[in-house]
């Protein structure tokens, strides 16, 4: 090539060079100026289990439209869930955000994980992606899930309720010619009666009272004796029920009514599915429930007997006066970010949109209008579209605005008057003092509690169960005082009240 050529040449390319950079400039520059949002990476989320495909499920669809996130949605199996995850972390699966159950099991799961270095410390990503999480998740909330002083979780906050109560037959009581009891006297009598005068037609299937075999505490009857909670406070201390000295006489009580036939003699036995269809057959004339399931076994029950009667009876006074329901405190979800996440800033900017205050009124409850109406301070439910697209509204939280979720919460207690009335009674309609906080539901990760936690449940409710069947006498709490300090209780116990005196400061 000549020289000339080749000089040529050089200055075309030069200039090709020159056009391409400008035209690349121009580009960069228009798509800075441009109000056209970057491409965001789809997110990869682990949920817990439902019914309905995440998916598919319309709240999938609005968070997408209001974030501009696309999300693929996995969920843990219904059966061992808990074996699932376990093998997922363990194998790095690239999840950038996993959202379980907050009980006892998962919670020691989580607190391994992040003791075990898997999961990503979330301060650094709360405090530059996600100022939502900072103003409307409580400091309580997320002190609560800090393992060695750093935070890996982001949990959902339960609203306080009562749960359970014992519900009774009142046509029974009708037909008896009795009062709802509001004593354990009362209510002694009320089961004789039950038993001797069977007002269910029932004969020697008749059970005065049914019960589950693995709640051997009975709600309201254990509050008649200072035990509403797990854990209760005894002379300023938090101590388990069975380290309680009010723990001899509960289950010299309930073993009496066991002796005297006025117990269900299947209750060692007795599964949840059982005690429900033997209430809701007729069969038995009370049962401890949730409101929850109210509708439910009201619907079987009335199946069978049209005119039958249901109601929760008042909390019991002790012989002490004591009284109380459990009100439990804590959190139902907790959600986390593995360290094999490929998007964690991305993700902690999709639970920073999730939490935008009309985002997530959305995501709780729907639209005004469509999915409920606001009348008088209220929410109520427009049926059935807001079970059918709001129901499992809660998966897909990422923590809640903890002012007002409780206000939004309460459109899932109106969805049937039966429910309503139910969580009423229990939770507005009672004496405030009848509510005793379950304080334990909001302990920060403490090593050996989470250790020794759920190994001493199993262990002192097969006790109990021993006791109040006779299987065991009563001479022998104190050498199980002995076994269950040794297995974990007096660590627990020490460790516990260490961050109770603290709280109290």
């Amino acid at each position: 090539m000549s020289g000339n050529k080749r000089k040529s040449a050089i200055i075309a390319a030069a200039a090709a060079v020159s056009l391409t950079a400008c035209s690349s400039a121009g580009q960069q520059t228009q798509s800075a100026g441009s109000s056209s949002p970057a491409v965001k990476p789809t997110l990869k989320v682990l949920g817990i289990w439902q019914q309905d495909d995440y998916n598919t499920y319309p709240v999938a669809k609005m968070l997408e439209e209001k974030t501009g996130y696309k999300v693929q949605y996995d969920m843990l199996p219904q059966d061992k869930p808990e074996e699932k995850l376990n093998l997922l972390i363990a194998s790095n699966e690239a999840y950038d955000l996993v959202t379980t159950g907050s009980g006892a099991t998962f919670n020691s799961i989580y607190f391994s994980f992040a003791s075990q270095g898997a999961l990503t410390d979330l301060t650094p990503l709360i405090d530059k992606y996600a100022p939502n999480v900072k103003s409307l998740v409580s400091q309580e909330s997320l002190d609560a899930f800090k393992v060695n002083g750093k935070l890996y979780a982001i949990p959902n906050r339960a609203t306080d309720v009562v749960r359970n109560g014992i519900m009774v037959r009142t046509d029974w009581l009708e037909k008896l010619g009795m009062k709802a009891p509001s004593n354990l006297d009362e209510f002694v009598a009320m089961l004789k009666a039950f038993k001797e005068k069977d007002p269910g037609g029932n004969g020697d299937k008749n059970i005065p009272m049914t019960v589950r075999s693995d709640a051997p505490f009975i709600d309201n009857l254990v509050g008649a004796f200072g035990m509403a909670n797990g854990w209760n406070d005894v002379g300023g201390k938090l101590i388990p029920r069975v380290l309680d000295p009010a723990f001899k006489d509960y289950v010299t009580f309930v073993g009496g009514l066991f002796k005297d036939g006025l117990l269900d003699k299947e209750f060692p036995v007795n599964k949840d599915a059982t005690v429900k269809e033997k209430f809701a057959s007729g069969r038995a004339g009370a049962v401890p429930l949730g409101w929850s399931d109210v509708p439910a076994v009201s619907d079987a029950l009335l199946k069978n007997n049209p005119n039958a009667k249901i109601a929760y009876i008042p909390a019991l006074k002790g012989a002490t006066g004591k009284y109380g329901h459990s009100l439990t405190v804590g959190f139902d979800r907790v959600s986390y970010i593995p360290k094999s996440a490929k998007n964690p800033e991305e993700a902690m900017k999709w639970i920073n949109a999730k939490l935008e205050k009309e985002t997530f009124k959305n995501l709780s409850i729907g639209e005004e209008g469509k999915h409920y109406t606001f009348k008088d301070g209220k929410y109520e439910p427009i049926l059935p579209i807001f079970t059918t697209e709001r129901n499992n509204a809660n998966n897909y939280q990422t923590g809640v605005d903890e002012k007002l979720y409780p206000e939004y919460w309460q459109a899932r207690v109106r969805k049937d008057p039966r429910l309503y009335e139910a969580w009423a009674f229990l939770n507005v309609n009672q004496p405030k003092d009848t509510q005793i906080k379950d304080v334990i539901g909001s302990i920060p990760y403490s090593p050996d509690y989470t250790k020794y936690a759920q190994q001493l449940y199993v262990m002192a409710n097969d006790y109990t169960i021993k006791l109040i069947a006779g299987a065991e006498p009563a001479s022998g709490i104190e050498a199980f005082i002995q076994k269950f300090n040794a297995a974990g209780g007096e660590a627990s116990v020490k460790e516990v009240n260490a961050w109770y005196s603290a709280r109290k400061k």
